[in-house]
């Protein structure tokens, strides 16, 4: 017989496992969750994910540790409810879709999921370390998908396309500010750099140096957004062509 296992915090398992309505005022003194939640985001911005330690936490919110384990088993159960309180950040006003092609209400969506990122990038790695599952995540899941439904898209069509526009959200961000990531004095460096090549063995690169180095990271983003609907609008078609040739014969 196989011994029960503790579901790993953020997971499927995790989520469903946790009480439908639960205490959000308990310990000695009570401490609501919500807020226990709003420092924790608060110090990860200011430190990062990594860093931030429970009793760093107890200090910020004048408690001690014994009062957080009241609410959590861990470190790890806190970072999952900060990234789906991140997701929850994430919001279209209705009037912002109204009336929108679904491309127009893409680009909105990823816009806001975006923006919310650049207003957490020490967070960032807490929505690529796990599947958004939580109550936030299924909600945005949910939107999407039905834009997508409601303009054409198979089911299967529709759950490629949500999962590719999160992908490229989210590693757009990464990248954006990852320890990796130029600066603009840096970029002028790069920029020097590519110009100085042999234009005999890199004629490619030293042609687009200015190109490769210029370009803002909004425009940048944009871009390869565009892109990216692009593509899905010839899916779409080809996928609407496909059942029209069946209805057909």
């Amino acid at each position: 017989m196989a011994s029960a296992t503790t579901p790993v915090p953020g997971s499927p398992d995790w989520w469903a496992s946790r009480p439908p309505a639960p205490t959000y005022r308990r310990g000695r003194p009570p401490m609501d969750v919500d807020r226990i939640i709003e420092t924790a985001l608060k110090l990860i911005d200011e430190v990062g994910a990594q860093e931030l330690t429970l009793r760093m936490l107890a200090d910020a919110l004048s408690s001690g540790t014994a009062t957080l384990y009241r609410h959590f088993n861990g470190k790890d159960e806190l970072l999952a409810l900060v990234a789906d309180r991140i997701l929850g950040e994430v919001r279209v006003a209705p009037e912002e879709s109204a009336g929108k092609s679904w491309r127009e209400a893409a680009t909105v969506a990823a816009e806001a999921f975006h923006d919310t990122l650049c207003r957490h990038p020490r967070a960032v790695p807490l929505l690529a370390a796990q599947v958004p599952v939580g109550p936030n995540g299924l909600r945005a899941r949910e939107r999407l998908l039905t834009l997508f439904l409601s303009h054409g898209f198979s089911v299967r069509l529709a759950a490629r396309a949500y999962t590719a526009l999160g992908h490229y959200v989210t590693g757009f961000a990464i990248q954006q500010y990852g320890p990796g990531t130029p600066r603009p004095e840096d970029q002028v460096q790069l920029r020097g750099y590519y110009r100085s090549l042999d234009p005999a063995a890199y004629p490619a690169t030293t042609a687009a140096a200015d190109d490769l180095t210029s370009v803002p990271l909004q425009e940048e983003f944009r871009f390869g957004l565009e892109l990216l609907l692009d593509g899905l609008e010839q899916a779409r078609l080809r996928e609407s062509q496909m059942c029209g040739d069946a209805v057909g014969h």
